[in-house]
């Protein structure tokens, strides 16, 4: 759908209800003025708000213009919208042009009653702002598709009944987000690399951890009023499975997959990479006394064993760690990696996830995923495996991480108006959201979609590699063949240079046989210079020379030259 065909179909919507709505209108006023035996314009003060075709020209003016219009224009757009002859008069005293319409609020149109005194009824100034509030929208999305149009591709537009989401549903429907296959996989490979040193930091500080006999537990608010619940942190992670599958289902249906899973490989891996300093940093005491910590657990003898076999020993400890992801219920068990709370951090992370790129309509499925947050944070408490302080800076690093990326993310504006400093605070981001436009629309793919997706990968896979696979036996019968007749060639060239020996010696021995009566007879007259032979077979009297030609020796002529 074009800008004009836009315009049009907005324009005889609106001008068909505002019509139909002023000519019943009139007509009860037209009734009410006849059974009266007085016109309309006999009433006294009474507002005049009647109009009708014959009482103006209307002439078709293009609502996508308006920017452009002049004053008569817009009493030709308010004609056009049937509104009364004093609010025409009103728009051409006060000179209001298009720009002008376009920029009135709601009180600038209460004006014109109470402050400016037209006689105005009610009704016509709701429908009249109304019809600029259409107008005013009208124009924001057929700018919007022109700037599209030029860069190579138009997309009609849905707006939704809500006004004040119309221009952020435009800008989401006109987006084009690339999924930049390169990106993603670099991203996963910096949260693989991140998850690995933070399983590798937590061996560390398990055999850092502090003394439970020389350092108590400190003193908790929560902790110290809320009972030890056993199997509350097996609830938690729980809770934190649900969430996954969660995020997992909307990951793979929605349309723009690549972008979600990109930033959230980004985020997780900067978080825990930021917990791993905090780690390291300082070692808090154990939280409750029912946990059994000790450095013993993992104490490397330093007498007894090297450096490098220790560090082998604690990438074996630490792969137990990455492979069953921290969890209890996968028989994982640390201490000292309090500060702050990874298990907060899954939580938080894959409810702002769900919530985000999920449409604002599911509101139970945010409610829900909010729930299974706070239960998580509260399981995590209700088990003293964290202090409340871990906790609390685990939900708000994680949320101000989530919330300063997307917001940067979504407004390439404030990402672009400091790009120096942005490469510099955010890395990863000015770069994984160097091609972002906006916000990411919630789109998803169907069952049906989603597995021709799958097909048509497959199947150009497939056809990949049975090009691959074809290339491959060419190559190798090629090859093959070239070198069987490389081989066959070599061994024409040899019998055929032992043919060409062959004949070249016997013909050197005819020589020697016929040159030697010849020189006995020639020799006794004194007058022999040299006896020739036949060019082709490049055999000399003298030098014995040989040549790897073939050809048949020709009858030998005796020249004898005399002087």
């Amino acid at each position: 759908m074009g800008d004009g065909e836009i315009c049009k179909s907005v324009a005889e919507v609106l001008g068909g209800q505002v019509s139909a709505h002023d000519q019943d209108s009139s007509k009860r006023i037209d009734g009410r003025a006849g059974a009266a035996g007085e016109t309309p314009q006999d009433q006294g003060d009474t507002p005049t708000v009647i109009k009708t075709k014959e009482d103006s020209v209307v002439v078709d003016v293009d609502p996508c213009k308006a920017t452009q219009w002049g004053l008569d224009d817009v009493v030709s757009w308010a004609n056009g919208e049937h509104f009364s002859r004093v609010l025409s008069d009103c728009l051409r005293a006060e000179s209001i042009d298009g720009p002008v319409l376009l920029s009135l609020t709601e009180s600038d149109i209460r004006e014109l009653r109470y402050g400016l005194d037209y006689k105005l009824a009610f009704g016509e100034l709701k429908k009249f702002w109304l019809a600029v509030c259409k107008l005013q929208q009208l124009v924001k999305v057929s700018g919007r598709s022109k700037s599209l149009a030029q860069v190579g591709g138009q997309q009609e537009v849905h707006c939704p009944s809500d006004g004040s989401r119309c221009e952020r549903h435009g800008r989401m429907a006109r987006t084009h987000i690339p999924p930049e296959y390169s990106k993603t996989a670099l991203s996963l490979g910096y949260s693989f690399v991140v998850t690995w040193i933070a399983s590798f930091v937590m061996v560390i500080v398990h055999e850092h951890v502090p003394d439970m006999e020389r350092y108590p537990p400190l003193p908790d608010i929560f902790l110290d009023n809320l009972p030890h619940i056993p199997w509350a942190f097996d609830m938690c992670e729980i809770t934190g499975s649900v969430l996954f599958t969660l995020w997992v289902l909307v990951l793979i249906f929605h349309k723009h997959r690549m972008v979600m899973l990109r930033r959230f490989c980004a985020l997780a891996g900067t978080v825990f990479l930021l917990r791993c300093v905090t780690m390291l940093l300082t070692s808090l005491s154990v939280p409750g006394t029912h946990l059994k910590c000790s450095q013993k657990d993992y104490a490397i003898d330093k007498d007894s064993v090297d450096a490098t076999n220790a560090m082998v020993l604690r990438m074996g400890r630490a792969y137990r760690i990455w492979s069953g992801l921290g969890m209890s219920i996968q028989g994982v068990r640390t201490c000292g990696d309090y500060m702050f709370s990874g298990h907060t951090v899954a939580l938080t992370m894959l409810n702002f996830f769900i919530t985000e790129y999920t449409p604002r309509t599911l509101y139970h499925l945010h409610t829900f995923t909010w729930l299974l947050n706070m239960f998580g944070v509260f399981f995590i408490l209700a088990a003293h495996e964290h202090y409340s302080i871990d906790v609390f800076v685990g939900f708000y690093i994680t949320s101000r991480l989530f919330l300063y990326y997307h917001t940067l993310a979504n407004n390439r504006s404030l990402m672009q108006s400091d790009a120096g400093r942005t490469r510099i605070w955010f890395p990863l981001l000015s770069y994984f959201e160097s091609a972002a436009e906006g916000i990411v629309p919630n789109e998803f793919d169907s069952p049906r979609t989603l597995f021709r997706r799958l097909n048509g990968h497959f199947s150009r896979a497939k056809h990949y590699m049975k090009m691959g696979l074809h290339r491959c036996w060419l190559e190798e019968h090629f090859s093959l063949k070239s070198s069987m007749l490389s081989f066959g060639s070599s061994q024409q060239i040899s019998s055929q240079s032992s043919q060409t020996t062959q004949t070249t010696s016997s013909t050197s021995d005819m020589d020697m046989s016929l040159s030697e009566p010849e020189a006995h007879n020639q020799s006794h007259n004194g007058i022999v210079r040299g006896v020739g032979l036949e060019p082709c077979s490049r055999v000399g009297g003298t030098s014995g020379q040989t040549s790897q030609t073939s050809f048949p020796l020709l009858p030998k002529k005796k020249k004898v030259v005399k002087i």
